[in-house]
């Protein structure tokens, strides 16, 4: 039924359906279930090229069996010589977690991503996170390939080590608003050509036509935005450049 979990063989459907190229309408259609959930089954295990059946159903164990063995809080952040009030820190990263976990992240996957994104260096370890987390090493494993496959995050070495960090830069709302930018374009693609399917002069087809006209202005809304974004960047980085150069001018003219 469509409110039950997915279970080990509609998952097995997912994958082989997805390996024959079908959408998440025709696949939640095939399994009797909202394509919605069909979505977000395959947005949480890898994505539609990295979905595995196997893998899916065993992450669904584990937060299943999470859910009934509640996660101990982890202890206030300490403070961090900047003069936080530790029991805040901790109170706007577990607050933020789970807002982005209610938007569909894994909750591992978003645990990661805001102990990361709340870190002053924006880099730490799989050990540190670990640490941090009170989790096992498996359950960063995972949630940082999540995270990498949706380009939220990425790997580098560690400075004169052998050991990586994961790292997430201040563009990371820039790289999703694109991603969702690309992704509106698909789906307003896909709304033009049902609606010259449907015609124009049809109730669907006036419907399917109006929906892909929003999603491009959502779309050039969101480029705008963007774009502004970037040209407030430079002109900061600019600004700071300008100011730098200015001061050492500023001093040669007094040596001389």
């Amino acid at each position: 039924m469509p409110g039950d979990r997915l279970t080990h063989e509609d998952r097995q459907h997912i994958a082989a359906d997805l390996a024959r190229g079908l959408g998440y309408t025709e696949i939640g259609r095939r399994l009797g279930r909202p394509a919605s959930t069909v979505m977000r089954e395959v947005t949480r295990n890898g994505g539609a090229d990295g979905y595995g059946a196997d893998r899916a159903h065993a992450a669904a164990r584990d937060r299943a069996r999470r859910r009934k063995q509640p996660h101990p809080p982890a202890p206030p952040v300490t403070d961090d010589g900047h003069g936080r009030d530790p029991q805040a820190v901790q109170d706007v990263t577990e607050s933020f977690a789970t807002l982005l976990e209610q938007q569909g992240l894994p909750r591992m996957a978003a645990r990661v991503l805001v102990c990361l994104y709340l870190t002053d260096s924006g880099a730490l370890t799989a050990v540190d996170l670990v640490q941090r987390l009170r989790v096992s090493p498996a359950s960063v494993s995972y949630a940082v390939t999540f995270l990498e496959q949706q380009g939220m995050i990425r790997r580098e070495r560690v400075p004169g080590g052998r050991r990586e960090c994961y790292v997430v830069d201040d563009e990371i709302m820039l790289r999703a608003t694109l991603a969702t930018v690309h992704m509106n374009e698909a789906l307003a693609a896909a709304f033009e050509r049902a609606a010259e399917i449907f015609g124009a002069a049809t109730p669907a087809g006036a419907r399917l036509g109006d929906s892909a006209e929003f999603v491009l202005l959502v779309g050039e809304a969101l480029r705008g935005v963007t774009e502004q974004w970037r040209q407030s960047l430079a002109a900061r980085s600019g600004g700071r450049d300008h100011a730098r150069s200015g001061g050492l001018g500023q001093s040669g003219g007094l040596g001389q």
